[in-house]
């Protein structure tokens, strides 16, 4: 597995796969073509699909500007290799100087046809949760202090950086209101629920408000375009800060140990990206807010010194409920149902996180048997409600028109 510098990336929303990658195939080809005076980007599969909405065309083109950039939205022609493909053509006096094809694998990462140079080195010698466990027990080690083994001890000082930054997209989301971009006038909620007390408000109603409030804020803050870290990706980047916050802030953990949390969660996350996926265009959304509330479960269950297993639990729960869910992001916008649906995982990673507390020795179901049936339940999700727009809500939803 990779390190977590591959998971946990700071950076422009809205979306990991459909703005980050592109964004990143763009600067290479910027780079290795220095002397182009055009160039020629086709989307091909959920890139196509959905790229006006995520902003991708805007990206590429602002990326490789002043140079000329024709963006083509190929709807047509399959994808065999991953739905998240692009073409990027060079050209100088009307002649081909060169061509890459691209893959945009979720979270922000990129592969490209015939290369490895987006493949980092492996950190991590393990490659299933059953083989690390056995390791941390053997050698007396928490999931964190494996992470710092395998990693180095300069991987707490991002994850600082990473958890400095997951507070300031939280703060900056909390501060303003409004519309988010878009054709479909989305008002911005995080606000509201932050500030909406209720005179009679029991610490159950709060503890939901203010985690809900800070997943809101995190998501429209990504739909609008601002910076927030991949938690592992664009579209659930909302999950992991919400909960680690609102536990920091009502139990007092230090930044610490909210950084060992996210060591351990990004552990969840790394195994999934390398067991099955991340990206929502290949295994439907319960790769992206599945795999996000998995973390939360882990990072939480971290934080409150759970054993092994009740870390393994707290994540298999959290995933295995999300099993099935589609992506389905109306106008190919990350905003409906994708902010909404960051609050209510964070919510379920907190119901984990008391399951794990009082169920672990009774359960049956590990949590590598979890990640092999999400990536086959996404192989079978119909590509319709794989982030394509044309399925689900996004095709019931009819824009402009009073919804019955």
């Amino acid at each position: 597995m990779q390190s977590l510098r591959e998971l946990y990336r700071i950076g422009r929303g809205p979306s990991s796969s459909h703005t980050m990658g592109p964004e990143r195939a763009s600067y290479i080809m910027k780079e290795r073509f220095p002397k182009a005076d055009k160039f020629v980007a086709t989307l091909y599969g959920s890139l196509a699909m959905t790229g006006k909405g995520h902003g991708t065309d805007a990206v590429i083109e602002q990326v490789l500007a002043p140079t000329v950039c024709e963006v083509v939205f190929d709807t047509e022609t399959e994808c065999d290799v991953h739905p998240n493909t692009m073409d990027i053509e060079a050209f100088s006096g009307g002649k081909s100087l060169g061509k890459h094809r691209f893959y945009s694998v979720g979270g922000g990462a990129i592969e490209i046809d015939g290369e490895k140079s987006e493949k980092p080195n492996t950190v991590y010698p393990h490659r299933t949760f059953n083989e690390i466990a056995e390791y941390c027990k053997a050698n007396n080690l928490r999931l964190y202090e494996y992470v710092g083994q395998c990693e180095g001890r300069q991987i707490f000082e991002y994850l600082s950086a990473v958890w400095e930054r997951m507070k300031q997209t939280i703060h900056e989301g909390l501060i303003v209101s409004g519309v988010l971009p878009g054709v479909l006038g989305t008002q911005r909620r995080a606000q509201q629920l932050f500030n909406q007390r209720h005179i009679d408000e029991s610490a159950q109603t709060k503890e939901n408000r203010l985690v809900c409030s800070y997943a809101f804020a995190v998501g429209e803050q990504n739909a609008s375009g601002g910076i927030i870290v991949t938690a592992p990706t664009c579209g659930a980047c909302g999950v992991v800060p919400s909960v680690l916050k609102y536990m920091q802030e009502t139990r007092g953990f230090s930044d610490e140990h909210i950084v060992r949390a996210l060591a351990t969660g990004g552990l969840i996350g790394n195994l999934i990206k390398r067991n099955a996926s991340i990206s929502g265009a290949e295994c439907g959304c319960q790769a992206e807010i599945g795999s996000a509330c998995s973390m939360a479960a882990a990072a939480l269950a971290e934080l409150f010194e759970m054993g092994l297993d009740q870390i393994e639990y707290a994540a298999e729960v959290a995933m295995e409920h999300h099993l099935g869910l589609t992506c389905d992001p109306i106008a190919g916008l990350v905003q409906i149902p994708c902010i909404e649906r960051n609050a209510v995982a964070a919510m379920r990673a907190i119901n984990a996180l008391s399951l794990a507390n009082f169920l672990a020795g009774s359960r049956k179901i590990s949590f590598d048997i979890i990640v092999k049936t999400m990536l086959n339940t996404g192989m079978d999700i119909k590509s319709c409600y794989r982030e394509t727009s044309v399925g689900g809500l996004a095709k019931y939803y009819e824009i402009g028109k009073k919804q019955q």
